[in-house]
């Protein structure tokens, strides 16, 4: 139970952190690397948090966010281009579906991975990788997105709470790929 409080006040505190909009990658990458410190006992505290994230933000970041919202912006436009009716709108509509929601299993995927703290570009090609190779990470990447949508559409306040739920499903999806990372080479080397 103090595990589910601590990812509840970490959801709290990056919903917050996440208000300006442009600061939601660095929050939910803060958020991943509180939880992901669980492992080696450390607290996932709101002081914790606040802490690391007051350490972290930097242009990058920033930057990181800003093209995040641009990226939903164009996606929401390139919608709303389909709805209008435009000559092969279903075909757009499906291919631009495919994309964002390519990019957004990239993009969340790269907030769960401890690169994201200090280096985005190493983070995103990692991210990217690993949505190809797991189908079934990035899978339960994209059902963890739609169950915190969803809760935050169902009643409005748990839009707070979301995040942390939602933290730890990609803490959870990258750490899963890291030790199937760690037991591929030890196979291959048995001739398995």
């Amino acid at each position: 139970m103090t595990l589910f409080a601590d990812v509840l006040s970490v959801g709290v505190c990056t919903a917050l952190a996440s208000l300006p909009v442009v600061t939601l990658p660095a929050a939910l990458s803060t958020a991943c690397a509180v939880l992901r410190g669980t492992r080696e006992d450390r607290p996932a505290t709101a002081g914790r948090y606040w802490v690391a994230l007051r350490r972290r933000l930097r242009p990058g970041d920033l930057a990181a966010g800003a093209l995040t919202l641009a990226g939903v912006l164009l996606f929401w436009a390139d919608l709303a281009l389909a709805r209008a009716g435009l000559p092969g709108a279903p075909l757009f509509a499906v291919v631009a579906a495919a994309i964002g929601g390519y990019a957004a299993v990239v993009g969340l995927r790269a907030c769960g991975r401890p690169e994201s703290l200090t280096d985005w570009r190493t983070a995103m090609a990692g991210a990217a990788r690993d949505a190809v190779r797991d189908a079934g990470g990035s899978g339960l990447v994209l059902l963890a997105l739609a169950a915190a949508v969803l809760c935050a559409w169902m009643l409005l306040p748990l839009a707070f709470l979301a995040p942390g739920p939602l933290a730890m499903a990609l803490t959870a999806v990258d750490v899963r790929m890291r030790a199937v990372d760690a037991r591929t080479p030890a196979r291959e080397a048995s001739g398995a």
